[in-house]
């Protein structure tokens, strides 16, 4: 197995790992016992160990054990099934939902991470993994606007970045034209699912499908009809505190 990656070998004083996360099965286990095809169980495994053993030096996932950690990892292979080669990530952070489902549909990744420290753990994480994998280290509203990036996509997801209003607007400027956002939510009002809907409208797509997934956990698809309006995504910041159509 190839070493950690230097950058992140040198260290600050490390946070011991919880009780539960010492007396707990190891990833592989905990992988196997959820029925996850064979092939991905030993990248997977890999990866979780990265993102456990990073996180005790600097903030990626509020996971603190092994369990917790593999439930963020079956929540992002959901998304696996609809992703199409030019899959995009916004807000990647851990890898979470990214690198998961870029190791199960195999899709070439590319992932906006606006934190330098996160995207350099991430290029580097997937260069171990042997991902083929671009990262950006910007924010998205500013990398929207760059024509190497704007409607470049077939597909993208972006996980807990704000309301499905501001997801949308983040992420959809990103896709070409019949591209599919793939949004995880949990509980959503009708006062976000409207607001949803009709700011989809104004971005150029349409609300395709919902699937339940397990508990109140859904992912709401959206479908990228036409060229998104060259004012959206506003500028950085904005999209959050002020969503469309709420």
């Amino acid at each position: 197995m190839p070493s950690w990656p230097s950058s992140f070998a040198k260290a600050s004083a490390k946070r011991p790992l919880s009780r539960d996360a010492i007396n707990e099965p190891p990833f592989e286990a905990l992988l196997e016992a959820a029925f996850i095809e064979s092939r991905l169980i030993p990248s997977l495994t890999r990866f979780a160990d990265r993102v456990l053993e990073a996180n005790r030096r600097f903030n990626l996932t509020a996971a603190k054990s092994r369990a917790q950690l593999v439930e963020h990892i079956l929540d992002s292979l959901t998304v696996a099934p609809f992703l199409r080669p030019g899959y995009l990530d916004i807000g990647s952070g851990a890898g979470l939902p990214a690198i998961p489902a870029a190791l199960a549909s195999r899709a070439p990744l590319t992932m906006i991470e606006a934190t330098a420290k996160k995207a350099q753990f991430l290029s580097e994480l997937c260069q171990e993994l042997g991902i083929e994998a671009a990262v950006v280290n910007d924010r998205a509203e500013m990398a929207a606007h760059d024509p190497a990036l704007r409607e470049r996509f077939a597909s993208a997801t972006a996980r807990a970045v704000g309301s499905a209003a501001t997801v949308a607007e983040l992420v959809l400027p990103f896709l070409e034209p019949g591209g599919l956002a793939v949004l995880q939510r949990g509980d959503i009002s009708q006062a976000e699912r409207a607001a949803l809907e009709d700011a989809v409208l104004m971005l150029g797509g349409r609300t395709e499908a919902e699937h339940a997934i397990h508990g109140r956990r859904r992912l709401i698809l959206v479908r990228k009809l036409a060229p998104t309006p060259l004012r959206f995504p506003r500028r950085a910041g904005i999209p959050a505190k002020r969503p469309l159509c709420s």
